[in-house]
């Protein structure tokens, strides 16, 4: 036999040259990306300090005193403080309901055959394709129909049919990877179905449904188009609804430290979420990432 033609060294090198070229590049660009995004909050949160003549002529200086009252009429006397309830209550409800659907839903296709359950699997997954835009205006009519329009129930409704079909493709992973040794040791000692899933198998696959919550939390908080649509009076608009309100009022009268104002109280939740659940998002993560 012919030995086989073993690669050249230089091929070799020529290869390792342009991996570490890539991730060099690769570097930059987060590192680039990292620092815009800091100093975006960085300038937002230091606008919203400030008087508006110093918004004007120092735009990227410190303020020379504090304006706490930005937040007062942000909060107060542009309604954020009952959007911001607004969105708790919907985004809350959202999560909740999306979580009680999603997660049984979840471990059923991932560790259970039934007929035809690769094609219920094909269908969550062709619901992640579909645009929101494309079903936005028959949804609407819908709803209206239903007398589900500018309430937050309807809009719980209408986060939790967008949102499943994500969230059961990412717990699907997660259930994927627990091991079987334990649910048939289970069932052998007696143990029924639902005893299994909900004593077993819930328990291990927490961190995955705790990164989905996470995930449509960050998700529903900030979104805008779709309760923008289903929303249609101040007292029950949602808090990205709100600020948009409110910049189109600041506009006409100039108070844009305000605007900034109710800008840091929209990122701030998400922040936090970022910071303190950032070791369960990971975790989630890693542990969807491979089949034991």
């Amino acid at each position: 036999m012919e030995a086989a033609v073993k690669p050249k060294s230089s091929d070799n090198v020529a290869v390792k040259i342009l991996s570490l070229i890539f991730r060099i590049i690769a570097r930059i660009f987060l590192y680039a990306w990292c620092l815009f995004s800091l100093y975006s909050l960085y300038w937002i949160g230091i606008s919203s300090l400030k008087t508006d003549r110093e918004f004007f002529e120092n735009a990227w200086g410190f303020p020379a005193v504090a304006q706490w009252n930005n937040y007062v009429a942000a909060w107060a006397q542009n309604s954020l403080d009952l959007n911001f309830l607004n969105s708790v209550i919907v985004v809350a409800g959202s999560v909740l309901l999306i979580l009680l659907i999603s997660t049984p839903a979840a471990y059923i296709l991932s560790r259970i055959k039934f007929p035809f359950s690769n094609v219920v699997r094909g269908y969550v997954i062709i619901g992640m394709g579909i645009p929101v835009q494309l079903i936005l205006v028959p949804l609407y009519f819908i709803m209206n129909q239903a007398n589900l329009v500018n309430t937050h129930l309807g809009l719980i409704l209408v986060y939790t049919a967008i949102s499943l079909s994500f969230t059961v493709f990412l717990e699907m992973g997660f259930f994927h990877t627990l091991p079987t040794a334990l649910a048939e040791a289970a069932a052998i000692d007696g143990c029924s179905p639902m005893g299994i899933f909900f004593k077993i198998m819930l328990p291990l696959g927490m961190p995955g449904v705790i990164t989905s919550a996470i995930f449509n939390f960050i998700s529903l908080w900030n979104e805008f188009m779709i309760a923008l649509t289903f929303l249609t009076s101040n007292e029950k608009f949602t808090l990205p609804v709100g600020i948009y309100a409110l910049s189109t009022a600041m506009q006409y009268i100039g108070k844009w430290t305000t605007l900034m104002a109710g800008l840091v109280i929209v990122i701030v939740p998400t922040l936090l979420i970022y910071l303190l659940l950032s070791k369960q998002i990971i975790e989630g993560l890693t542990m969807g990432a491979v089949k034991e």
